[in-house]
């Protein structure tokens, strides 16, 4: 094996790298994944990372041919993962213009031209931050490492591909019951108001995509998530229905989700403005010399013959010279949007800077904590409600597209930082491995170009199907867009006026006493508690947030078996700890591709005969319970999986 500081590949050895098959597999899979975490973002309001699956997929592909090596798989997921990074991107932000109503449909080219210029700013920002958050600080980026493992014990692929076909099939099987054929209801959820004061909620989605991405974060930040639904839901609206009580005679049920809409959920803004704050002030030195780092690459101007291999970038000048290029269809797009050269040009300018220091800060947290568990939500909102601001002071509240135009600006910032936080994952992981740094970048762009291709066709079938926001008539299985209804909903509130502030201020005030106790912990060398998941809960519908919770105990219970059933070669455990984890991480991430997928097919002949019902086999779902059995199933076929992994592995 290989040492931390030396690559798999030596700098001397010269392996196929970019080659057809890795770019036809590659552009691929991009375009599924991105679709497959377009649906879970839009569905559960959370992304997690492609990269180990695509590279199991890749290795499970290339075997049938003869030469294929292992970093010609490293090439293809990193494209890969680039299209799942963009969905995220995405995901948070374009559906917000469909609920402002500013747009009626995703027309192909406008969203794709957009997208393409985020994702392709996103990537182009990380080629100077490369050297100095992986070569210089070596930070841990724990998904790229896990990658690199992953595709050096590429021999078990036949297995590992096992644990996500059989996932993908119960999760698609599932899904078309629950959905499709409509035998049973999604949701298990029931409240109560006592003497139109006392407001209590139960609630859980049904959905093993959910207990899936609970058990990929873990059970501290499914507790973190779970905890910001006790504050909305057990604290907040409680207390909001002891003041104002129930003046519309609502259902419980409906009345939470009513004061959760129109109140509560802002709690996360607030929160997620001071969290995305104090990920820049928390890091300003780190942050500070990787962007010193990034500016002295694009200056210097090395020997291309005395790079080795494995240190050798794309030039810097083609870089600065790509990001001018870029500026001018940003500037475009939003000039038609804001109608004024001098403010269009200061907005494009601003976006550069905000995207370029995000994509820092992006790629810094994914170097500490995973680009699953990277502050997107936060830095969107934040420069959603920034433009939005400086829009309203430029333009005037009667300014009609000035919602529209903070979305876009936040559209382009989100799909750079994005794109950045999973890049830097794949190149931390070529690291590992001896891969060439400008063919990963070059690849990196292809899964951007061809996920920017595919998903605009995924959101507007989505769209058709399904509908986004609150469930009405014409869409009752709507995708509730989390992230994109708040962006919707601050955007257009600061121009009307209506952004009920008090509930930001009080969420700014929540933020800043969870940072607190995050400090309190670390001083005390205890787990800490990122701002920013409990800000992700608090504006998740509850049912959501219990879900995930459920999976993270999962992936507890799992980490409690292998702690009974320890060995006493601190190497042999090390070594069954990771067989486990990979079979549960691939088994989830199968149940997650599974559901998604089969909700994106769903949506075709749904849109086609515009019927919600197209395969509705019974009059009226049979409540809540096959779907509760189902999940319970879910739940132990998981632990199972992963525990049997354990004890397999000799």
């Amino acid at each position: 094996m290989a040492s931390p500081d030396k690559p798999y590949i030596g700098a001397d050895q010269n392996f196929p790298e970019i080659t057809v098959k890795s770019i036809v597999l590659g552009a691929l899979l991009s375009m599924i994944l991105a679709g497959a975490n377009a649906y879970l973002g839009l569905f559960a309001g959370m992304t997690v990372s492609a990269s180990i699956p695509a590279a199991v997929i890749s290795m499970a592909v290339l075997r049938w041919f003869r030469n294929s090596n292992i970093l010609e798989n490293n090439i293809v997921q990193t494209a890969a993962s680039a299209g799942e990074s963009l969905a995220a991107g995405m995901i948070f932000t374009f559906p917000a213009l469909i609920l402002m109503g500013y747009w009626d449909h995703f027309d192909w080219l406008e969203t794709m031209l957009i997208a393409l210029c985020g994702g392709v700013l996103g990537v182009l920002f990380t080629i100077p931050l490369r050297s100095a958050l992986i070569v210089q600080q070596k930070l841990l980026f724990p998904e790229g490492v896990a990658t690199a493992e992953v595709l050096k014990s590429g021999e078990e692929g036949g297995k590992a591909v096992a644990y996500l076909a059989w996932g993908a099939v119960a999760g698609g099987i599932i899904k078309f019951g629950e959905a499709g054929l409509k035998i049973w209801e999604g949701l298990a959820a029931g409240a109560t108001v006592l003497g139109q004061k006392v407001y209590g909620f139960v609630g859980m989605n049904l959905s093993p995509a959910l207990i899936a991405v609970g058990y990929i974060v873990g059970l501290h930040i499914a507790s973190l998530v779970f905890i910001g639904g006790v504050i909305s839901w057990w604290v907040a609206i409680p207390i909001y229905v002891g003041i104002h009580g129930n003046p519309e005679g609502l259902g419980a049920v409906d009345l939470g989700y009513q004061i959760w809409s129109d109140q509560i959920r802002y709690l996360g803004v607030g929160a997620m403005v001071v969290g995305g704050l104090w990920a820049l002030i928390s890091l300003r030195k780190s942050i500070g010399f990787a962007v010193r780092s990034g500016i002295r690459a694009i200056r210097s101007q090395d020997d291309e013959a005395l790079v080795l291999r494995t240190e050798k970038d794309a030039p810097m000048s083609w870089v600065i010279l790509a990001i001018g290029v870029m500026i001018v269809p940003v500037f475009i797009i939003y000039l038609r949007e804001i109608q004024q050269v001098p403010i269009t040009a200061m907005m494009a300018i601003l976006m550069v800077i905000a995207g370029f220091l995000f994509s820092a800060v992006a790629g810094y947290m994914a170097g500490l904590v995973g680009s699953s568990n990277n502050p997107i939500s936060g830095v969107t909102i934040a420069t959603i409600l920034t433009s939005a601001l400086i829009l309203l002071a430029l333009l005037g509240s009667g300014a009609e597209r000035g919602p529209a135009a903070a979305i876009l600006i936040g559209a382009v910032v989100s799909c750079a930082a994005a794109i950045a936080g999973d890049n830097m994952q794949d190149l931390k992981a070529g690291h590992v491995l001896g891969a060439t740094p400008y063919k990963q970048q070059i690849m990196q762009m292809i899964g951007v170009v061809a996920a920017a291709i595919a998903l605009p066709l995924v959101l507007q079938l989505l769209h058709q199907g399904y509908g986004f926001g609150p469930p009405t008539p014409e869409h009752p299985d709507a995708l509730q867009a989390p992230q994109a209804t708040l962006m919707e909903s601050v955007a257009r509130g600061v121009f009307s006026g209506d952004l009920p502030w008090n509930m930001v201020f009080i969420g700014a005030v929540i933020g800043v006493a969870i940072i607190a106790f995050d400090q309190y912990q670390e001083a005390r060398g205890k787990l800490g508690a990122p701002v920013l998941a409990v800000a992700v809960g608090i504006y998740l519908p509850f049912e959501l947030d219990s879900a995930i919770f459920v999976g993270g105990l999962i992936a507890w219970f799992v980490q409690r078996y292998q702690q009974r059933h320890a060995v006493a070669d601190p190497g042999r455990q090390e070594e069954k700890k990771q067989a486990s984890e990979r079979a549960g991480l691939l088994l989830a991430s199968g149940l997650i591709t599974g559901e998604a997928m089969i909700g994106i097919l769903l949506a075709i002949p749904i849109a086609i005969s515009e019927d919600t019902n197209f395969f509705r086999v019974i009059r009226e779902p049979l409540g809540s319970w096959p779907g509760l059995i189902l999940i319970a199933l879910v739940c132990y076929w998981i632990y199972a999986w992963a525990c049997k992994a354990f004890s397999d592995e000799r």
